[in-house]
This record gives structure tokens, C-alpha cells and sequence, in this order.
């Protein structure tokens, strides 16, 4: 058996390399701060952060993904209430070129209420467009 190694590895055609016909990276992630000015701190395939109100954003693809059958994970650092914290993907509102976060949480007045948490990571699997 040989050993191949390299430092880079590109597809000719461009999008995600494959080994085996599987995608084995992630097609998008980020690692962005929920609050105050919302910033991005590392990020592959994100051209940026939309804020669109509490614990609410939108994490914008630099390539669109193939169809709206990716993938994802989401986590944040704070537990909010006994909140959540979920992505449109689950709610049935993927999109090729965007996907939303939003962290809900209970209230102290037993209200459901929005609330940026300080970091979020977003992680996508899938095919590009």
C-alpha cells in the first residue's frame, strides 16, 4: 500500500473534494460571537453574519449548497433559561444559500424570549452547488 501526502488536496472541477464518492469535510462552518457586534471568528465557505434581531441571525454561504437536503449541527456556549437554540433546517426553511440560528429561551416571567448567546458553531454537510 502506498502513502499519499499533501498539504492540499482540490477538486479539478472545482466544490468539495471526495474520496469514494463521499464528501469528508465539512461543505460550511463557523465559529461567530452571538454578542454585541456580532463577528465572525473563523469560518470555510461563509461569506458572512446577518444579525437580524435577538438571537437571531443568518450565517450566509460564499457557495451555494446542491439542494436544501444538507446536514447540520448547531451548539452555543449558554444555557439560557432551560432555552434552545435550532436552525431553520429543522423547522423546514433551508435554504441553498443561507441557513438561520435562533436561540429561544423560557423566560424568567415564563414568556419565551429571544437571547444572543456568546458564541455559536454551525456545522453543514452536503453538496454545492
Amino acid at each position: 500500500m502506498s502513502t499519499i501526502k499533501a498539504n492540499d488536496i482540490q477538486n479539478a472541477s472545482g466544490g468539495i473534494p471526495t474520496v469514494k464518492s463521499q464528501q469528508l469535510i465539512p461543505t460550511v462552518w463557523v465559529n461567530f460571537n452571538g454578542t454585541g457586534t456580532v463577528a465572525i471568528r473563523d469560518s470555510e465557505n461563509v461569506s458572512s453574519i446577518t444579525d437580524s434581531a435577538t438571537g437571531r441571525y443568518y450565517v450566509n454561504f460564499a457557495t451555494n449548497m446542491a439542494n436544501t437536503d444538507y446536514a447540520t449541527l448547531l451548539t452555543n456556549n449558554d444555557q439560557h433559561y432551560g432555552g434552545i437554540t435550532y436552525l431553520n433546517s429543522t423547522t423546514g426553511n433551508a435554504t441553498t444559500s443561507r441557513i438561520f440560528v435562533r436561540s429561544k429561551g423560557n423566560g424568567n416571567s415564563g414568556q419565551d424570549d429571544d437571547y444572543d448567546a456568546a458564541t455559536y458553531n454551525v456545522l453543514v454537510m452536503g453538496g454545492q452547488a
